[in-house]
């Protein structure tokens, strides 16, 4: 069934104007009056609807049931990633939403290429809040994992009243699966570097303010892999259930 991010209230029984944005993506997915979709908006669980008309740049659809589906992880996640080259923050955008991370936070660091002026930071923004959408329709999440502001790395290490902040190094001794092992499942933030990682300051900073530095392995990922191997490691060994 066609699953859509609807940007209103939902109530069983009401009818809904689309918006021009969804009736266009129900055209082109050529659904006819009386096909079943389900909305979601945010706010958790979804709806079944059912479109009443159909034309080319406008839809309506009558609101029949609400279900309280939920698929979350039963912890906290955000992935803290330094900005790489590119368009793959995009894909790990993505990747992070079909993993189920919670919010995700662009970070400004030492190495990293890319650097955003407020203009084009308020752009990259609103890509990255739709790539979002995009994947928790696909997905089948009916939350949308949270896209904070871009931060300045030291600005970021420096916030007290986060929860346990992990920052992902090869120099480290402890692997993130072995610490997992012997913690509950809890909120976490994964720090993740640029191409050419965090550098030795940048680590010994964030030590100072409490993030713990820990590896995943032997090998050396790239960047757009190494956040999302995390997630699917801390996943594992806690569970989703």
């Amino acid at each position: 069934m066609p699953r859509f991010f609807y940007p209103g209230p939902l109530s069983v029984g009401a009818t809904l104007a689309l918006p021009e944005h969804l009736a266009h993506h129900v055209l082109v997915l050529r659904l006819r009056a009386g096909d079943t979709l389900t909305l979601f908006n945010g706010e958790g669980g979804e709806y079944s609807a059912t479109l009443l008309t159909m034309e080319k740049k406008h839809a309506t659809a009558e609101v029949k049931a609400f279900s309280p589906r939920e698929i979350e992880l039963p912890y906290s996640l955000t992935l803290a990633q330094a900005l790489p080259e590119g368009s793959k923050i995009d894909w790990i955008v993505e990747k992070a939403v079909e993993l189920g991370v919670t919010a995700f936070q662009p970070i400004a660091a030492q190495r990293c290429v890319v650097r955003l002026s407020p203009e084009r930071a308020e752009k990259k923004l609103a890509h990255w809040r739709s790539i979002v959408t995009a994947a928790a329709e696909q997905c089948g999440r009916n939350r949308l994992t949270q896209v904070g502001e871009p931060a300045d790395f030291h600005e970021w290490v420096r916030q007290q009243n986060l929860h346990q902040r992990i920052l992902l190094s090869p120099r480290a001794e402890q692997s993130l699966s072995d610490w997992a092992r012997h913690h509950p499942a809890q909120a976490v933030a994964l720090l993740i570097g640029p191409e050419g990682g965090f550098t030795a300051q940048e680590e010994e900073a964030a030590n100072t303010h409490g993030v713990l530095t820990l590896s995943i392995g032997p090998r050396v990922l790239r960047t757009e892999t190494a956040g999302l191997a995390a997630v699917a490691a801390l996943n594992a060994v806690w569970g989703e259930i």
